[in-house]
């Protein structure tokens, strides 16, 4: 990608540039990035402005619930980014529950713009988010991807693509699914 490529962490300064990217839907069906934050039950009964108000509230508590990637100024993408204790589904799933007792850092999910997906973005998402996890003094970086040899839409593949892991340097921990795996990006080793 050699246009002007930007990342910056979701504050209350950057709200405006989340609701245009997610549209008045919230990215995916008004899901406004809250499906591993609450229960199940919570989720649908919210679902649309209410997640979107709850999404709001945790940037306004001065939380970063992850980043946002520009191209020439313009929002064109989100990635999920926070310790996993943000993420409560995740001790919830059997898929996805903890792999050990070491702290780490979630990322849980990724929404692009349409003109801009199949293009890498969801790479620099990641290494922004790496980067982002050292400056916040974290180690260790977690992924939930999925792995699937047939091609899906772009909405059901919201928390990547295993290869995109793959290329930005994480390695799988664990499967407890055919298709869902666990990764992890240790942060100080160098890509091999």
């Amino acid at each position: 990608m050699s246009l002007d490529l930007s990342f910056h962490p979701l504050t209350s300064e950057r709200w405006a540039d989340l609701e245009k990217l997610f549209g008045k839907h919230g990215a995916s069906g008004g899901c406004w990035c809250m499906w591993w934050r609450i229960s199940r039950a919570d989720f649908i009964k919210n679902k649309g402005e209410r997640n979107r108000k709850a999404l709001k509230e945790i940037v306004d508590s001065g939380q970063i619930p992850g980043i946002l990637a520009y191209i020439d100024g313009q929002p064109v993408g989100w990635c999920a980014v926070a310790p996993r204790e943000s993420f409560p589904a995740l001790e919830r799933s059997r898929t996805l529950k903890r792999v050990d007792d070491k702290p780490v850092w979630s990322i849980v999910c990724f929404f692009v713009a349409k003109p801009f997906r199949r293009k890498g973005l969801t790479v620099k998402l990641l290494e922004a988010a790496i980067k982002y996890v050292e400056e916040k003094g974290g180690s260790m970086v977690e992924g939930y991807p999925t792995d699937s040899a047939k091609a899906q839409p772009d909405p059901f593949v919201y928390t990547g693509l295993a290869s995109s892991f793959r290329r930005a340097g994480f390695v799988e921990v664990l499967r407890r699914s055919k298709s869902r795996l666990i990764m992890r990006y240790v942060i100080g080793k160098k890509k091999k």
